[in-house]
């Protein structure tokens, strides 16, 4: 097992459309825990842990996001796993 922390700030036009739902199935189906929390300058935040080819993944899906969204960038940094915690929540 190699797990690791990600770390992301989605920018483009990803709030008000469903965004951080579509992250939590995806973190959900890969079997990552962490969140995505909206912020004020209209961009994501996304931290989460697990696996780090699982991470990858969520990468990729971060990037392409869902279909009413519009990713500009991603912003990332893995880092090391710190077990924090259980599941993945939407604040």
């Amino acid at each position: 097992m190699n797990p690791k922390r990600l770390e992301a700030r989605v920018s483009g036009f990803v709030q008000g459309v469903g965004f951080r739902y579509f992250v939590k199935r995806n973190a959900d189906m890969l079997n990552l825990a962490g969140y995505a929390e909206n912020l004020g300058d209209g961009s994501v935040l996304v931290v989460a842990e697990g696996e780090e080819k699982d991470l990858v993944k969520f990468l990729d899906i971060l990037r392409k996001g869902n279909s009413f969204s519009l990713v500009k960038n991603v912003d990332y940094n893995f880092s090391e796993f710190l077990g924090e915690f259980s599941e993945f929540g939407v604040y």
